[in-house]
This record gives C-alpha cells, sequence and structure tokens, in this order.
C-alpha cells in the first residue's frame, strides 16, 4: 500500500515538507509506502473547463506537472495534500493542482482515504483546511482525521520542528491512515464492496 503527499509549497524544503515528512515517517513505520511529489515553482495552468479531460483521460495541458502527478496519483491507496497559506487559503499552484486534477482524475481517487495538512506562520489555517475539505467531500473520498485539525504553525522549517502539538498532530495522522488503509485492505479481502452509486441527479435552480 502506498500514500501520495503532495508538497505544494513554493519552498521545496520547507514548513510544509517538514510536515509531510512527519506524517510519511509514521507511515513507514507502520508499514506503508510514501512517495513526497513537490509541485515545484514553474507556472501551473488553471482549469479552463474545457471538458477535454473526459475524452483524454487526463487533462489537455501537458506542460507542467499535474498530468504527472495524475499518473502517481491513479495507483496510490491514500493521499495527503500540503500547502502553505497564502491569504487564508491555499497557494495559488496547489489550488491550480487539485482543480485540474481532480476533474482530471478525480474518478481514480474516490473512495480513497485523504487528508489536507496546512501550514502558517500565524492564522489562515482553518480555512485552508476547509478548502482541502470540499475537494474530498464532492470526490466521495474518505477524509482522515487526527487529533486536531491538521496543521503546523512557524516561520521556517526549524519553527516547525519546534511546534511539538503540530508534530503529534501529523504523527497521528500518519497513524490514523495506516490504520484505516490496512482496515479497506481487510474488507477488500473479505468481499466487502464499495456502496452502490446512483446516476447523478442535477437539478438546476434557474429554469
Amino acid at each position: 500500500m502506498k500514500v501520495l503527499l503532495i508538497n505544494g509549497s513554493p519552498n521545496e524544503k520547507g514548513c510544509t515538507f517538514t510536515a509531510l515528512s512527519e506524517a510519511a515517517a509514521e507511515l513507514e513505520k507502520n508499514g506503508i509506502e510514501t512517495e513526497i511529489v513537490w509541485t515545484g515553482t514553474k507556472p501551473v495552468r488553471g482549469c479552463i473547463g474545457c471538458g477535454g479531460c473526459a475524452k483524454l483521460g487526463k487533462c489537455v495541458f501537458d506542460d507542467d506537472v499535474v498530468n504527472s502527478i495524475l499518473e502517481k496519483a491513479k495507483t496510490a491507496d491514500g493521499y495527503i495534500f500540503g500547502s502553505p497559506v497564502h491569504y487564508a487559503a491555499m497557494s495559488g499552484t496547489m489550488a491550480c493542482v487539485l482543480d485540474r486534477l481532480f476533474m482530471s482524475g478525480g474518478s481514480h481517487m474516490r473512495f480513497k482515504p485523504a487528508a489536507g495538512v496546512c501550514s502558517a506562520r500565524r492564522a489562515g489555517t482553518t480555512a485552508t483546511y476547509d478548502q482541502f475539505n470540499k475537494y474530498f467531500g464532492i470526490n466521495r473520498m474518505i477524509g482522515v482525521p487526527s487529533q486536531y485539525w491538521n496543521m503546523v504553525h512557524g516561520k521556517t522549517s526549524d519553527d516547525v520542528k519546534k511546534d511539538e502539538e503540530g508534530l503529534q498532530i501529523m504523527r497521528t495522522l500518519g497513524r490514523n491512515m495506516a490504520w484505516l488503509l490496512k482496515v479497506l485492505k481487510c474488507a477488500e479481502e473479505n468481499g466487502i464492496e464499495l456502496p452502490k452509486q446512483e446516476a447523478p441527479v442535477k437539478t438546476n435552480f434557474i429554469r
């Protein structure tokens, strides 16, 4: 079993990476393979709602990290998405990545465990945490809790390493996700199927 961790910070080894690494280390201790992928600093396009991904099975834009992340997401069993807080929201790069990743490849992640991790010097984490959870909810993913909301605090990576509660939250998140992945594997091995889904009904408010 494998968990894919996405680092949506412009700083490859900064606060967000430190938080994700703490969760990844706990996952590894519990027998779960991990991979941390950085979104980088190159421009990432936003979704233009063209619908081309429905035909291609990937995003029509192939000049940034989104499709490479999608390929890794297809075979992952769980996901942790991390972002610094920018103006009480996730980074612009992370928002663009998630918009296109979920639009073009959400079906590969459906009913799999997911969690969002937020990093801030001081505030804006709860708004960012809520933003992450909206992606999981609309895609029928299983949100993984910790002992508190998934956030760390600090201006630098060294600051985050001093955030004892934040690091404990990350470790608890890793253990909880490892446990849930094993439960889901056990269910699969014992013939417990995923819930049957009704065909989507869409009601327009303006007719």
